[in-house]
């Protein structure tokens, strides 16, 4: 999976500086830059373009042409990484529970990494909504800036949950058991080509930060700052100026978006 990261040119790409390690606090650096740099989104999805996760396809669109995109892409590409630096890493797939009562697929991916005899949950591909740092899966609540997670167990199940005014809310559910490359390929496919997918559906772009969370749904943009929402619709004509100027992507001129084309 490391097999051909060009390592140092992700560095830069995420704003990483110093002595990557396989320890902790080089996991918790890069995860942090990571997760605030690279912009979870759905262009190519909504622009009528394939999705790739093969490594070449991903350092060139998420690194050298500084795209984003969603977890599939995302966390691959943060898997080739931390190998690449010697970290012991089980990928792994979760049915999301956000925003929905429905028994959804397996259509997320997530990283546990193995450090000193504790895994820890990593995840750089659940957008606005996601951690910041890797969280421990001991159980117990973990503050990151202006929120706080934890993951729990529910018979075998692996539960992430976050604090929202002052309740625990599911964001997904999986089992630490090892997935494969072939088991992201099905996934993603369902995810991006599905007429019932919500990437198919919704234009999103969502950037995390540490005072911060910029999360564009179709026309709806919105900041939150703790459990402060400030947000509006935006005009049509905002759309493409708000991804390149919010979140630094490259959108072609004229672009069109299925979620808008009815």
């Amino acid at each position: 999976m490391s097999d051909g990261l060009d390592l140092q040119t992700y560095f830069r790409r995420i704003g990483f500086q110093g002595e990557a390690r396989p320890d902790l606090a080089t996991l918790q650096a890069l995860h942090l830059a990571h997760a605030t740099t690279i912009p979870f989104e759905n262009l190519d999805v909504q622009m009528g373009l394939p999705i790739r996760i093969d490594l070449a396809s991903l350092q060139d669109k998420l690194v050298r042409r500084r795209r984003g995109g969603y977890c599939f892409e995302q966390n691959t590409l943060f898997l080739a990484a931390l190998r690449a630096l010697g970290f012991e890493v089980l990928p792994c797939e979760a049915r999301v529970r956000y925003g929905t009562l429905e028994v959804l697929p397996r259509t997320h991916m997530l990283l546990l990494v193995r450090l000193a005899g504790l895994h820890w949950l990593a995840d750089v591909g659940f957008g606005g909504e996601g951690l910041l740092h890797p969280v421990p899966l001991d159980g117990l609540a973990h503050a990151q800036f202006q929120s706080t997670y934890r993951v729990v167990d529910e018979g075998g199940l692996r539960v992430l949950q976050s604090l929202r005014l002052g309740t625990w809310e599911d964001l997904y559910a999986f089992l630490p058991e090892e997935r494969f490359a072939v088991d992201y390929e099905m996934a993603n496919h369902y995810t991006s080509t599905h007429p019932e997918s919500r990437f198919v559906r919704t234009l999103t772009a969502q950037l995390p930060g540490p005072d911060v969370r910029r999360i564009l749904r179709n026309r709806a943009y919105a900041e939150i700052r703790g459990d402060a929402v400030e947000g509006r619709e935006l005009a049509p004509d905002e759309v493409i100026p708000t991804l390149r100027e919010v979140f630094g992507l490259d959108v072609p001129e004229g672009a069109r978006f299925r979620a808008f084309e009815g």
